[in-house]
């Protein structure tokens, strides 16, 4: 008998599911140039898009799995904004065909390590980072919820790109 932290679990996780799904689709057809293209004001790009979600999912499954990094980011060193830069645009040598590929990878390790969980209640104390709140926790879920979220957000910042770039749209 499924216990509700199975279901939680499970309709976490296909939620996640539904999310990257609709990023997929919105690169869909699209060859390195396309998807590397600036269409509006911001520096974003759908290629760009789908390597941040990646990182950010893995850098998430990695703090469930370790905790918080052990060496503190300094947020005024300007290297620290240059990296976070490159993760969203494609290097020299990347493609829009290796970003999905490993964002499949990421998400089925992802989903690999939710599902062998006992629970979804373990939790980290966040980095000291400006956007949390000083002595916070994250659990799993809040975690799972927390990447949901920015897929989420990042997905209809594609829907909008996508839509400048060649008048698709991701739905309607």
């Amino acid at each position: 008998m499924a216990t509700v932290t199975d279901a939680e679990r499970t309709s976490l996780l296909r939620m996640l599911a539904d999310q990257r799904g609709f990023l997929r689709h919105t690169v869909e057809g699209l060859d390195d140039e396309r998807a590397t293209r600036r269409t509006t004001a911001s520096e974003l790009t759908l290629a760009g898009l789908v390597k941040h979600v990646t990182q950010v999912e893995e850098n998430w499954m990695r703090f469930v799995v370790d905790g918080p990094p052990t060496e503190p980011i300094d947020y005024e060193d300007p290297s620290a904004h240059v990296e976070h830069e490159r993760g969203f645009r494609l290097l020299d040598g990347e493609t829009l065909e290796g970003a999905l590929a490993e964002y499949d990878r990421v998400a089925a390790e992802t989903d690999r390590l939710v599902l062998s969980l006992p629970d979804l209640e373990s939790s980290h104390p966040l980095p000291d980072a400006p956007w949390f709140e000083g002595g916070a926790s994250y659990s799993v879920r809040d975690v799972l919820l927390h990447i949901l979220r920015e897929t989420a957000q990042h997905c209809g910042h594609a829907d909008i790109i996508r839509e400048s770039l060649d008048g698709r749209k991701t739905m309607g």
